[in-house]
């Protein structure tokens, strides 16, 4: 990562945590799933025109001569032919998807990032028309404003000429909430060129009502390769051009992050999402014994690193395992109290599990789902103890095991804390045989960490600094 990708990253996962970021996607991450660009999807009306559409500047204005030529009925269902057809979302989509991000704008008019969302699991409320503005699908998690139309309407989708014109009159409600979102939201443009008339009408009027007071944006640009031209002059020129458009979207306070490669936009959203999620903790366990340690000790042990961690800005999830997670819980809750003002939900996520299912087979079942969901959240996971009674016998908790697998699986940070004994130990025991398998063994600074979690401790609350050394070091990975 160059520091300039460095500052970014720092500079919106702060946005993302304070719930301000908005996604505005371009053409280019639709391309990226297989879709045309609006050269390639303009192409065979262009043919029909005899124009080479490889020399025309101006798609609009081609898309409105074949209009004037032909009329609407065969743009509709080139529209049709090209982009009703489904499509996976990329990784990209994919990433963002897992975000907490609650607000996209598009121009494009495929389903790719309402399909990311609701394979996520979340409720989407997508816009195009005007009428969809003055109505709110209950329990969203997040909104889509289409704002050039949807494929299932292809008729009314602003691509000529004509469209543009009458946007800012048919669509002004847009206008006014694209306006509003750039005031209030960091917004970051991703396969986007900057070429659309009525986003740079929108940007425009923001920068003329608030002059240098405008919001921060970024966008990512893949930096000009020579291998990606025909000749020298040509990439040289295009250098230029680039160049100059990154300096004139200053004005906007839209700065731009430079990629060597589409994929290094790939690694920029993953390395965010690792970051932000490993601000949350999981803490696995359960205790019906407490080994050699003194009860009353480990429960005052948990409650002090439930609330350190939360004095240290992290939050918690945790599935409030037996013996373990009431502790926990209350230090977490009491600093929240202590350091943010008592708002519980944004730092805890507390969910027992369900005890009352008699059948097996659907109490396994039910288990299974709600572990993903809740380790899912997170990004360090923390397993400690680790034990219950069989048949009137202390025996490692399968759990804790299943929870480790899940949190393995789906890229978590582990933590096993060798030295409480129990599953916690068993599982410390195998990390520590095979680093490489789960942690970036060349990190020596948090490999000895973790190794000085398997030493025995005198009393519990000698573990608080040993475990925080962890997940601090972890946290920046």
């Amino acid at each position: 990562m160059t520091k300039e990708q460095e500052q970014f990253i720092q500079r919106f996962l702060s946005e993302l945590e304070e719930d301000n970021v908005a996604i505005f996607a371009g053409a280019g991450m639709s391309c990226s799933a297989g879709y045309v660009n609006w050269r390639e999807l303009l192409r065979p009306l262009a043919k029909e025109l005899n124009l080479d559409i490889d020399n025309e500047q101006d798609l609009v204005g081609v898309a409105q001569f074949y209009l004037n030529e032909n009329g609407r009925n065969r743009i509709s269902q080139q529209l049709i032919d090209e982009i009703a057809t489904a499509k996976k979302p990329t990784e990209n989509h994919n990433i963002l998807a897992r975000l907490p991000i609650r607000t996209y704008w598009t121009t494009n008019y495929d389903k790719l990032i309402e399909r990311s969302l609701e394979e996520q699991g979340k409720v989407v409320d997508v816009k195009y028309t005007n009428n969809h503005l003055a109505v709110t699908k209950k329990k969203r998690d997040a909104i889509i404003y289409k704002m050039h139309g949807d494929i299932e309407h292809a008729d009314s989708a602003v691509i000529t000429k004509d469209d543009y014109e009458k946007y800012p009159i048919l669509k002004k409600p847009y206008i006014t909430a694209l306006s509003g979102d750039l005031v209030s939201k960091t917004f970051l443009f991703l396969g986007f060129s900057f070429t659309d008339p009525n986003l740079d009408y929108i940007m425009s009027r923001v920068r003329a009502y608030f002059e240098e007071h405008q919001r921060q944006h970024y966008c990512i640009f893949k930096q000009c390769n020579k291998d990606d031209f025909p000749d020298i002059p040509t990439y040289e020129n295009a250098v230029i051009k680039q160049g100059l458009l990154i300096k004139d979207l200053l004005r906007f306070q839209v700065k731009t992050i430079l990629v060597e490669s589409y994929s290094d936009i790939t690694l920029i959203l993953h390395r965010i999402e690792r970051t932000f999620r490993r601000k949350t903790i999981f803490l696995s366990g359960s205790a019906s014994d407490f080994g050699k340690f003194n009860q009353a000790d480990v429960e005052t042990f948990l409650c002090q690193l439930g609330r350190v961690l939360i004095e240290r800005n992290y939050k918690i999830s945790s599935g409030i395992g037996l013996g373990i997670g009431n502790a926990f819980i209350t230090g977490a809750i009491q600093g929240v109290y202590a350091r943010h003002n008592g708002r519980i939900n944004d730092y805890l996520n507390m969910k027992p599990f369900p005890q009352h299912i008699d059948d097996i087979n659907q109490r396994n079942e039910t288990w299974s789902k709600y572990r993903h969901e809740i380790i899912g959240s997170a990004g360090i996971a923390i397993f400690f103890m680790g034990n219950k009674i069989v048949d009137g016998k202390i025996v490692s908790a399968d759990g804790v095991r299943k929870e480790f697998e899940i949190a393995n699986k789906l890229g978590l940070a582990l933590i096993p804390v060798g030295c409480s004994g129990f599953m916690a130990q068993e599982l410390w025991t195998e990390v520590m045989s095979n680093l490489p398998a789960y942690y970036d063994a060349s990190n020596t600074e948090l490999m000895s960490a973790l190794k000085k979690l398997g030493d025995p401790v005198d009393k519990p609350e000698q573990l608080i600094e040993k475990i925080l050394t962890v997940v601090d070091l972890m946290s920046k990975e």
